[in-house]
């Protein structure tokens, strides 16, 4: 369906419409196509029923618009719980690390999980962070372990304590790490989805 402007006999009641209607636009910019269309539509179909059930009583255009704008709110207060689940939902769909850290960071304000969400993803950039850190110091990064004495997954640095005999991963650190770096982001990502799903 496509978006048709409500038409106004008065010039300043347009006005004061095409401006609404342009906060909408701007306050749903971050969102595909799609959704942009489908929130300016809901907009504009509750604009136009409001207009259709308000009683003249004597007002005119511009009164009568003024006050079932005043119902909706300011478009900028209250679309951004909106704009921050369906920023979500696209989010989720594409798999794109980008676009999740921005849609959590839309959602930060709208619960406890996403915040908890937020911190996982972050956390998985320590798996990037400890390859490109076994690329720079080999020696010094990796997996360690002996049994009741040392265990230590990432970077260590002691003077004069060298824990390389104890690395028990090697060449397979790098691999590992990246493996795990999917493996988790894919998982997290599908927990979101589902979380997303069962709401």
């Amino acid at each position: 369906m496509k978006f048709k402007e409500i038409e106004f006999k008065d010039q300043s009641a347009k006005r004061i419409y095409l401006d609404y209607v342009s906060r909408v636009q701007h306050a749903t910019k971050v969102l595909n196509k799609e959704n942009q269309q489908e929130v300016l539509l809901e907009i504009n179909s509750h604009i136009y029923e409001s207009l259709s059930d308000y009683p003249e009583n004597g007002k005119g255009e511009v009164e009568r618009l003024l006050d079932s704008l005043d119902k909706l709110g300011q478009p900028e207060v209250f679309l951004k719980p909106l704009v921050a689940e369906k920023k979500l939902d696209e989010a989720t769909k594409t798999f794109n690390p980008v676009k999740i850290v921005k849609a959590l960071a839309l959602n930060i304000g709208n619960g406890i999980s996403y915040a908890v969400f937020a911190v996982l993803y972050l956390l998985l950039f320590g798996f990037l962070f400890l390859i490109i850190a076994k690329i720079a110091d080999p020696q010094n990064v990796g997996l360690f372990y002996r049994p009741n004495q040392v265990f230590i997954l990432g970077y260590y640095s002691k003077n004069g304590i060298s824990y390389t005999a104890y690395e028990q991963l090697g060449n397979w650190f790098i691999p590992l790490m990246l493996a795990l770096a999917v493996f988790f982001y894919l998982l997290i990502t599908l927990l979101l989805r589902l979380k997303r799903t069962l709401k």
